[in-house]
């Protein structure tokens, strides 16, 4: 690839000699920062009027910027074009190096950054200077820092101890996204010095870096502001840094706001000071501590708050939480800030490690690329994940604000106050955060019973997952941005979680707590890696080789299945092996493992006999594991509460012992073992492992089941089977059986909402199943309510069954019901409910409405681009939408890609969810072509793997179970 390099001398088009540089330099030294970037541009000018020759060869050439950069094209004087992407000198001609190294060298670190930015809201473009003190490892001539999409005006050194150590030469390596400091004379070891640097970007167009946003008024004018999302290398969009995590430094940030329209400016940290500059005003807030890059985030806006005081209960200093959003959506923080509180009180008392910063911030955007990211002192929600409004927000809305609250805030001491060295242990940061988050909301609201809700919403997913090819170690070497941002999945989330929580179970809660607390106290303000946490948990001296069997789940992708084998009345012998969901992937070899694909596995189990679970070691060096009872059982139960990672597979009688006691009494099983008996029953038969015959009696005792946890199990197996068996001549049977089993649950659960929350969240799975499968008396109800409420559209049904109805009343809409619900969906201002109304909208059975509805959404006025991908993914969950989606996305894929770009990870993951349903040779064919032809997939690489293992399973588990289901169902 060719790489430009600029030398852009304020934007006046010439080239500076290395005496201009220089002489700038010094007079850029005796300005205050604020001051710099107006001062520069005079000393500049006046010097320009002189300068009519330059030392330096320079061509004009239109340099066309990137679309997530965007900005349009620039003419550009640049220095001569370095042809390969190391750091050799412009002009030379070697060959590309195979493999691009993208980290940057540690030759020199940042220590603080002194940022004055002003970011423009009437034009959407923003100017900044920065001055970065750094510090010298060993002699340098280069320096290597990031910048991406970013116009450089100028690079100057300041405090060298030389005037004759000059900025000779600077250019932009766009591969690497490096911004590369040629030096006049190389730089000793151990020197403190500062980089200044004037720069210039655009707002518009994207939703990551710094970006723009905006909202409708109650007038209905449209209001802008300015927000940032850095993570993971979006910060180099903002301003020029060194963007990696272990990059640590302090910040001092001055913003610049309109003086009018309830402007004002937001940071990580409290104000300082504040100076009115007439029509601008700067705002220049306290310094930080020492943090990366990507937890920076600047706000521009009219947002108002509410707030509330912390009570740190002696560790640490008080300090008030505010929750931000637009003027006329304030009275939504309530519920947020109610949860905040808690929450945040809680974390301070369980780490027993003060919050550090004077003041934590939550705001609602607009626009925002993901449910929320944890910015230290600032935390950014997308409004759906913080804002609640009871007339509005359903029972499930409102454990996802609360959830993602208590996520995001865990993330102030594991992320923020200790980070990991690198995105490899990503883990670090999201599974202890995706794990904590339940114990945050439990303190809270303990009736929710988050843990429980853990097996269901976090670790049966990625059980799924994990089971395929597609997967990956939880510790993962990534280099690019494409692959760092592609590492933001299924695993390092939800694997990472589950595997912490099997850990807490291991060790116990006291001696987890305790580790945690030393682990943050030993690394607060520094970085960490995986092995670290480990040397923690060893420091308490149990007699565990914590190391050794958490390297067996980290380095390794996949999960265990346990098989267990009766040797007598009191003896059980167990095997391990790799679980696949697809028979076919046994046949492979795989030795990319040092550890076999075996794993040190907590083998619990329980029986009639006992009130407590047994714990046994199950080494992953181990051939078998022989466990001795002192009594035979009526049954035994191994894995108690699914709490360990895997699954566990028992002879045909012991399945009918575990069947028959669910049906005596289901409750001799606790919730969590419940749910996990269906789901590794289901999983087994679905990966021919075990009879389906003995998975579907197990759903025998459903009949007695009165909570939630194990019907969202069974009910999110009934509605897949539902579509797996769709176009086949079984699912005649299928429909019958299915909807026998679940009519009792739905007549029990009814359509009038209550106030227990796990009830309420129970009626709304059991209801949208009920339609799904069907269900005569649901779909009559769900469109007599759609019908009523479209008649009254300001009366709208109860926000816990709006969705149901909204979706199977559309089901059978014409174009008119249609067009009058896309009416209220385009005029809606509320985020929830909008996007309950987009879900509805894409259930019509009509092919030309819903592919009118896929252009239509391509608007931003019509869909945000935040949701763009969602809308999609609903209307291809529609069976007469998908094949429209399919091939609208494969005949815009080049459209799609200029609009989000590859390193977009909602642009890949949309492709997965897109083909799931897939069952078909020739579809799998279509993939492959569609993949060949757009060999590029950027942070959707493993997104492809994934699509076509999914697919290929789907094909398998065709040839391999219908005729047994069907065999099943003809003698139900």
């Amino acid at each position: 690839m060719l790489i430009t390099a600029k030398v852009v001398a304020i934007g006046l088009g010439l080239a500076l000699t290395a005496f201009t540089v220089s002489t700038i330099v010094l007079a850029v030294q005796k300005s205050n920062l604020k001051d710099d970037l107006q001062n520069a541009r005079d000393e500049i000018e006046q010097l320009l009027k002189s300068t009519t020759t330059t030392t330096t060869t320079t061509t004009a050439v239109t340099t066309p910027t990137s679309s997530s950069a965007g900005t349009t094209p620039t003419t550009t004087t640049i220095a001569p074009v370095p042809t390969t992407t190391s750091t050799s000198t412009p002009g030379s001609s070697t060959t590309a190096p195979e493999v691009i190294d993208y980290r940057l060298p540690d030759s020199i670190y940042p220590t603080s950054y002194d940022l004055y930015l002003h970011p423009d809201i009437e034009t959407g473009n923003f100017t900044g200077q920065i001055r970065i003190r750094v510090q010298t490892t060993r002699a340098i001539k280069q320096i290597l820092l990031h910048s991406s999409g970013l116009i450089i005006n100028n690079v100057y050194l300041v405090n060298t101890p030389s005037a004759t150590i000059f900025v000779q030469n600077y250019y932009l390596d766009t591969v690497r996204e490096f911004l590369v400091i040629e030096l006049s004379e190389e730089l000793a070891a151990n020197l403190t010095f500062q980089i200044g640097i004037l720069f210039e970007g655009n707002m518009s167009g994207k939703i990551v870096g710094l970006y723009s946003s905006s909202y409708l008024k109650a007038d209905n004018s449209r209001k802008y502001i300015a927000t940032s999302k850095f993570e993971p290398t979006y910060a180099r969009l903002a301003f020029p840094c060194f963007d990696e995590p272990a990059m640590k430094a302090t910040f001092d940030i001055t913003l610049v706001h309109p003086t009018e329209n309830d402007y004002h400016a937001l940071s990580n940290m409290d104000i300082a000071s504040t100076s009115y500059q007439g029509k601008y005003t700067e705002v220049h807030f306290n310094q930080s501590v020492p943090m990366s890059t990507y937890l920076a985030c600047f706000i521009v806006s009219d947002f108002k708050y509410k707030s509330a005081e912390i009570d740190t209960k002696g560790i640490g200093n008080t300090f008030t939480l505010r929750a931000f959003a637009t003027p006329e959506q304030l009275d939504k923080v309530d519920f947020a800030l109610e949860v905040g509180k808690a929450v945040i009180e809680y974390y301070i008392q369980y780490f027993q490690v003060e919050y550090p910063l004077p003041k934590l911030d939550m705001a609602a955007i607009p626009d925002f690329v993901s449910g929320a990211m944890e910015h230290w002192g600032l935390v950014t929600y997308r409004e759906t994940s913080l804002l609640y409004d009871e007339g509005v927000s359903s029972t499930t809305n409102k454990q996802r604000v609360a959830s993602v609250i208590a996520h995001e805030f865990a993330h102030m001491w594991f992320g923020n106050l200790v980070t990991m060295a690198w995105w490899n242990d990503l883990w670090l940061n999201e599974g202890f955060a995706s794990y904590i988050e339940d114990k945050g909301v439990e303190a809270k609201f303990p009736e929710w019973k988050m843990r429980d809700q853990f097996i269901t919403g976090t670790l049966h997913g990625v059980l799924t997952l994990d089971a395929t090819l597609g997967s990956h170690p939880i510790i993962q070497t990534v280099a690019n941005p494409d692959q760092i941002t592609e590492i933001f999945d299924t695993i390092t989330y939800s694997k990472g979680s589950s595997i912490i929580r099997m850990l807490e179970d291991f060790i116990g809660a006291e001696n987890f707590q305790k580790a945690v607390t030393n682990y943050l106290n030993e690394y607060k303000y520094k970085n960490a890696v995986t092995d670290n946490f480990l040397t923690e948990i060893e420091k308490l001296g149990l007699d565990i080789d914590v190391k050794s069997i958490m390297n067996t789940w980290t380095e390794q992708m996949g999960l265990p299945v346990v098989e267990v084998e009766q040797v007598s009345a009191t003896q059980f012998k167990l095997t391990q092996k790799r679980f696949f969901s697809n028979p076919d992937d046994y046949s492979g070899t795989y030795d990319d493992s040092r550890f076999n694909y075996k794993w040190s596995i907590p083998i619990t189990y329980k029986t009639n006999n006992d009130t407590e679970a047994v714990r046994e070691w199950f080494y992953y060096d181990q051939p078998e594991l022989t466990i001795e009872l002192t009594a035979a059982p009526q049954w035994i139960k191994f894995n108690y509460d699914q709490i360990g990672y895997y699954r566990v597979n028992y002879p045909a009688d012991l399945w009918l012992s575990l069947a028959n006691q669910l049906i005596a009494d289901p409750t001799k099983f606790s919730v969590g073992d419940r749910a996990g008996l269906l789901n590794d029953a289901f999983s087994l038969a679905d990966a021919t492992q075990l009879s389906y015959d003995t998975a579907l009696d197990m759903t025998a005792y459903l009949a007695k089941e009165p909570d939630y946890v194990p019907w969202n199990v069974a009910a999110s197996k009934l509605t897949s089977l539902k579509r797996l068996l769709m176009f086949t001549e079984v699912f005649g049977n299928y429909k019958k059986y299915a909807r026998e089993l679940i009519k009792p649950i739905y007549e029990s659960v009814t359509w009038t909402v209550g106030e227990d929350h796990l009830e309420n969240r129970l009626r709304v799975t059991v209801l949208s199943a009920a339609c799904s499968l069907g269900l005569e008396d649901c779909l009559s109800e769900a469109g007599s309510r759609f019908n009523t409420w479209l008649s009254k559209p300001t009366e709208r049904p109860h926000p816990d069954i709006r969705e149901t109805i909204y979706y199977y009343g559309a089901f059978s809409a014409n174009e008119q019901s249609w067009q009058t619900m896309w009416n209220l969906f385009v005029s809606e201002t509320d985020a929830s409910e909008k996007s309950k109304l987009m879900y509805g909208l894409s259930a019509v059975q009509v092919p030309w409405i819903l592919s009118n509805y896929i252009n239509l959404a391509w608007d931003e006025n019509n869909v945000r681009g935040q949701d763009y991908f969602t809308c999609l993914q609903y209307i291809a969950a529609n069976p007469v939408g998908e094949p429209l989606v399919w091939d609208y996305v494969r005949e815009n894929w080049l459209k799609l890609v200029e609009r989000f770009g590859l390193n977009e990870r909602y642009l890949g993951s949309m492709i997965p969810s897109i083909t799931s349903r897939f069952d078909k040779q020739t579809k799998l064919e279509e993939m492959e072509q569609f993949f060949a032809k757009y060999p590029e997939a950027g942070a959707g690489a493993a997104a492809r793997v994934r699509a076509l293992e999914t697919v290929k399973n789907n094909i398998a588990w065709l040839a391999n179970n219908k005729n047994s289901i069907g065999s099943w169902l003809e003698e139900v």
